[in-house]
């Protein structure tokens, strides 16, 4: 089977089924390099709920909007990896545990079968059940978090399980190791410091947006160059950009990245090789203007695949 996109001089690209980047929708990931697949959940959202709506509108627009040449880094992924849309992963809207359950066997089909992962939310809780399936493959993890909140509540209404604590739990259960982990464009008001001593505790790496925005992207870079032989996930919670760029997101919170400071950000991991899953959460499409969140979604996957490309045209290192 080729897995190439849909040739959009032959069928144009507001015509066909939607897949995410017109690329073949198959159910099996073995012999891929990567699986890209929705995960339709908000079940972990207190504030706006809407998530579980994303993965469709990401896909459709991945399909209309963006083309398959990367003219900086002269690449077009498919020519390079084999690249499929699993589809959605199952959920039960109205049981967490279950869904979480679910999320977690859908990816250890594509870890397993030595693929990776790329998940598109969803809400921020989808994390951790990735986190589960690929942290039993390849042990504890290194963490590169973008987003504007860390993360690492306690519990929400008597809940352990939400948006706002994935990340608590990851370390809870061993699944990712607090001393690799590092965040970037950290900001905006809490409900107190103590919402910062948790990463205070565990020697996080993190980054405020005010540190992001002083000093720039290849200082941020030179901060994560100690995790560039580290096997790590990355999350991309799209609130960490600036609502003006991208309004349709759960929490939203001004003063955050610039639609370009995003994408040169995510041309920064070319330099991780040995990056072991992805996921970008949190669009709304509901609060959308024009669809310009879930274009600016569709982009930043398409970054991501673009180094993964790189790294496997460039020197031959595995993308998983």
């Amino acid at each position: 089977m080729e897995f190439q996109p849909v040739d959009s001089l032959k069928l144009p690209r507001f015509a066909g089924i939607p897949t995410f980047f017109r690329l073949p929708h198959i159910e099996d990931p073995r012999g891929l390099d990567v699986a890209i697949f929705g995960v339709p959940f908000d079940g972990g959202q207190s504030y706006r709920t809407g998530s579980r709506f994303a993965p469709a509108e990401v896909r459709r627009m991945s399909a209309a909007v963006i083309k398959p040449f990367h003219p900086s880094f002269n690449v077009s992924p498919y020519d390079v990896l084999k690249i499929a849309d699993l589809g959605d992963s199952p959920i039960n809207p109205l049981d967490p545990a279950v869904s979480r359950q679910l999320i977690q066997d859908t990816v250890a089909k594509i870890v397993d079968a030595g693929v990776l992962p790329v998940a598109v939310g969803g809400d921020h809780s989808i994390s951790l059940p990735i986190l589960r399936a690929a942290a039993k493959t390849h042990g504890p993890l290194g963490l590169i978090q973008v987003d504007s909140h860390v993360d690492t509540g306690d519990e929400y209404f008597g809940s352990k399980y939400g948006n706002g604590t994935p990340f608590r739990r990851a370390v809870e259960e061993g699944l990712i190791d607090p001393r690799k982990w590092a965040q970037i464009g950290i900001r905006g008001p809490v409900y107190g410091d103590e919402e910062f001593s948790f990463i205070r505790e565990h020697g996080v790496r993190s980054l405020t947006m005010d540190e992001v925005s002083r000093n720039g992207l290849d200082w941020v870079a030179q901060q994560l160059v100690w995790l560039k032989d580290t096997k790590c996930y990355v999350t991309f919670d799209i609130d960490a950009i600036d609502i003006a760029f991208a309004p349709a997101t759960t929490s939203p919170v001004p003063g955050g990245l610039t639609s370009r400071e995003a994408l040169v950000l995510m041309r920064h991991l070319v330099d991780f090789p040995s990056i072991v899953g992805f996921d970008l959460v949190e669009v709304q499409p509901m609060y959308d203007v024009a669809s310009i969140t879930s274009i600016l979604a569709s982009l930043l996957i398409f970054e991501f695949l673009c180094t993964r490309a790189v790294v496997r045209r460039d020197d031959g290192r595995r993308v998983r």
